[in-house]
């Protein structure tokens, strides 16, 4: 009876020790607590807009210990969030994206994740915006039924065309109209029109990608989130896109293309970093709880730059060739935010009073980089305004006027 007894007693406290470890193992590791918000991620990689640069992508990607020198990943439990703006002003948008999802098996079954936002120019493929699309882009999907497809689409044009005016059909210059279309419609054109539909193959990709997440304490998203849309949750702003995208029509107002819509909204990366718009960031951090909000799709010339004292972190540093090769990326690690430039590791700063030492320290590492010298100038010229403007406050009577911010 006691040997039963003992046996037992250590069967529990042995139970209980593994329960604890297992209890441990749970805290420290990443948890999924819905499609939209992940809590324990050690390591976050945040790669803003490529613009179909096969090649600077595969660079950033290597220079945050992702890929190895075949495209394997091998970044662990890392986190990769790519914010959006695959597409368009480069040729190799499906190229980068396909890796991308290739790469996304590899990365779940090491413990990481790949996290896929959807950008304005994703949007705009779906809904038929075709401005800033690649003549190389439209090659690439190109095909032996090409030919063949190209000459329907051209039919169906006149038939169009002479339903509408019959008088201006009959006097047109076919062979001119030819020519002339078929440097909008080349071939590869349909293919493409197709594979972005709300039901083709990368159609339905952007349909099952988010708007935006949230990773331990940070939102990540394209454009940003404005007072307007403030009071979606994650989960609604996504749901509202899928639904725009689907039932898109240009001539009613949607979250799609509303200059103020989480994919183009370029508030957090240009307003003024005081008063309502502070105010306002404040409400909306706290709407979502969280710390802050990294976003790109406003270009800031070579640099990861941390705004309203790194409540926001502006992520586009212009990585394809396009916006000038650049190859700064954001690392989150242990709640610190670091840059990444070609491997070279700087940690940015906290407080907003520090960013000349931080863009000085970047500009060592780019020397080349002349935008970067500029921005240093307009800096230590507007911190001379403030500090100018705040001296000449302090001698006269406070304004009894409170800055009440939106989004409460």
């Amino acid at each position: 009876m006691f040997k039963s007894k003992c046996k037992n007693i250590l069967y529990r406290a042995t139970l209980c020790v593994c329960l604890l470890m297992l209890a441990g193992l749970a805290q420290s590791a990443a948890t999924k607590l819905n499609d939209y918000h992940w809590s324990g991620v050690d390591r976050v990689i945040a790669i803003s807009d490529l613009h179909g640069d096969y090649q600077q992508y595969f660079k950033v990607m290597q220079s945050a210990g992702l890929i190895n020198a075949k495209g394997k990943w091998i970044g662990g439990k890392t986190h990769l969030v790519q914010t959006g703006d695959i597409t368009d002003r480069g040729p190799d948008s499906r190229k980068i994206i396909d890796h991308l999802i290739k790469l996304s098996k590899q990365a779940n079954k090491k413990g990481g994740h790949i996290h896929m936002l959807i950008g304005n120019h994703e949007a705009m493929n779906v809904s038929g915006d075709l401005r800033y699309v690649h003549a190389e882009e439209y090659a690439v999907f190109a095909n032996s039924k090409s030919l063949h497809l190209q000459e329907l689409q051209w039919q169906r044009q006149l038939e169009m065309v002479q339903s509408l005016d019959a008088k201006a059909f009959a006097a047109l210059d076919l062979a001119a109209a030819r020519s002339k279309w078929e440097k909008k419609i080349p071939l590869g054109w349909v293919e493409h029109r197709a594979a972005w539909a709300v039901d083709g193959e990368y159609g339905k990709w952007v349909l099952k990608n988010p708007v935006a997440i949230r990773i331990n304490d940070t939102v990540y998203l394209h454009g940003g989130i404005s007072s307007k849309f403030c009071r979606y949750s994650l989960r609604s702003l996504s749901k509202l896109m899928h639904e725009g995208l689907s039932d898109y029509d240009a001539d009613k107002p949607s979250i799609v293309d509303d200059p103020l819509g989480p994919t183009w909204y370029r508030g957090l990366a240009q307003e003024d970093e005081s008063g309502v718009y502070s105010q306002t960031l404040d409400n909306v951090l706290k709407r979502y709880k969280v710390k802050r909000m990294v976003v790109g799709h406003t270009p800031t010339d070579g640099i990861v730059w941390p705004r309203f004292d790194q409540r926001v972190i502006v992520n586009d540093t212009g990585i394809a060739k396009y916006y000038g090769a650049n190859k700064g990326i954001l690392e989150l690690q242990g709640g610190v935010a670091t840059a990444i430039y070609a491997g070279q590791r700087i940690q940015i700063p906290q407080a907003s009073s520090e960013r000349v030492d931080y863009l000085r320290a970047v500009i060592k590492v780019n020397p080349d980089n002349a935008k970067l010298k500029k921005r240093l100038e307009k800096l230590l010229a507007s911190e001379l305004v403030e500090k100018t403007s705040a001296e000449e406050a302090s001698t006269e009577e406070p304004e009894e006027a409170a800055v009440i911010g939106i989004c409460q």
